[in-house]
């Protein structure tokens, strides 16, 4: 049986007709008014009326006042994500097979040729953004990387990020956030190519922007606001699970959490405890978790746990936390989520920043049928093939004859010519 201890009061997010028509005003205006056009709006509304690209010397400047056990940090995190990255990359095949004698097919991985990354820094400053993206495209093998974020004023990109963005392999480091900053990388802005593929998280206007470029460009998928599910038995440590629910809730409002639960006296102590873990964050960080955790959380409790994975699978969630017995069986079972967390030894923070597989995940049950940021993103899985002469001969029979019944008399007839060209002494019924 399924029991709601808490349910979420929150109401549907309002209508974004407002967020989709400034969007669009500022795409149109950016492709109009190009490189002019992104400067009025990173001084209108970034404040920054500094120099947009980041030069070599910048860079290093940045990188001299970054501390070094920030800096080992830094690359510690980024030794294990581009490492996870090189893994992936090595599953990903070639191959070539000979489906009838002399008709060979095949499929090549490609990396496309330019990448846009976008690094957020708003309430907070994303440095582990800029080692998802910009690491995974490197490692793709993606010849040029365009790196934007938000500048602050009179400082430009925190010297942290710059540091990141240069340790992971960026081309092109751009002082520009929100749309004219995604706007900039679609147009080829700044002296940098156009990109093929736009990647990282934002906020609902950098989500809007890539939701209405997608098609001129390739995305990373449509982005909404995180969401964590953690899923304990009596087995696990009640002020563990607190923690990382309230962990979660410090996204923003918007973001939800859940608990699935069996045992009730953990999620009732759950239930007590996580508003007073919330009351000993700082601000603004406590004010975003009590909307959250007041508005958007959830605790169900379940009698099995089939029908904990079964309520677990229906929600697919971005990020997945088992804290219960018998981790390989949730292994095994769960098949909904976008990264998977498993016992108490681990965190989603620790995925969220250093641990290597990509914090870059589909959000908004997405994880149904969608997987979060790889290699694979930057990565266009194209087919070839080729036939000699003798195995022409059966596709081009088979093509006509299909062709015709479909009423596609031109696409007959390119089978045809080749039966008249390679077997001119032969003669075929190509008749529906």
């Amino acid at each position: 049986m399924i029991t709601y201890l808490k349910k979420s009061d929150a109401r549907p997010p309002a209508e974004t007709a407002n967020v989709r028509d400034t969007v669009a005003i500022m795409l149109a205006n950016i492709e109009r008014g190009g490189e002019d056009a992104a400067r009025d709006y990173a001084a209108k509304l970034d404040r920054w009326d500094g120099a947009i690209v980041v030069t070599d010397a910048d860079r290093a400047k940045a990188i001299a006042s970054v501390p070094q056990a920030l800096k080992a940090d830094i690359q510690f995190a980024h030794n294990n994500i581009r490492r996870f990255a090189e893994a992936q990359k090595a599953t990903m095949g070639e191959c070539e097979v000979e489906l009838t004698p002399g008709h060979f097919a095949g499929q090549k991985q490609i990396p496309v040729s330019a990448a846009g990354c976008y690094v957020p820094g708003g309430r907070y400053s994303h440095i582990a953004s800029a080692l998802m993206t910009i690491t995974t495209a490197k490692v793709a093998g993606v010849q040029h990387i365009t790196a934007v974020s938000p500048p602050r004023p009179g400082e430009g990109i925190p010297a942290a990020i710059v540091y990141a963005m240069d340790l992971c392999g960026a081309d092109t480091i751009l002082n520009l956030g929100g749309v004219q900053g995604v706007a900039a990388m679609a147009n080829g802005l700044f002296g940098t190519p156009k990109a093929d593929i736009l990647v990282g998280p934002g906020n609902s206007y950098v989500a809007e922007a890539k939701r209405m470029l997608f098609g001129e460009v390739g995305i990373d998928m449509f982005a909404g606001p995180t969401d964590s599910l953690v899923i304990a038995d009596d087995t696990a440590d009640p002020e563990l699970v607190a923690w990382d629910l309230v962990g979660q809730a410090e996204h923003g409002p918007d973001s939800p959490v859940w608990l699935i639960a069996t045992s009730r006296p953990l999620a009732e102590t759950v239930m007590a405890r996580a508003p007073q873990l919330i009351e000993t964050l700082p601000e603004p960080n406590a004010a975003a978790a009590r909307v959250s955790w007041a508005e958007r959380a959830e605790v169900i409790l379940c009698d099995t746990r089939e029908e904990m994975a079964t309520v677990s699978d229906e929600y697919a969630p971005e990020h997945l936390h088992v804290q219960a017995a018998d981790l390989e069986w949730w292994l095994g079972r769960l098949s909904a989520y976008g990264s998977l967390f498993l016992g108490e030894e681990t965190t989603v923070p620790f995925g969220d920043k250093a641990s290597g597989p990509n914090h870059v995940l589909p959000t908004s049950a997405a994880a149904r049928y969608t997987g979060g940021l790889s290699v694979h993103k930057f990565t266009k899985t194209v087919t070839w093939q080729r036939c000699d002469q003798n195995a022409s001969k059966a596709l081009a029979i088979a093509t006509a004859r299909i062709s015709r019944l479909e009423g596609m008399e031109g696409h007959a007839r390119s089978a045809d010519i080749r039966l008249e060209k390679f077997f001119p002494n032969e003669e075929f019924d190509v008749r529906p």
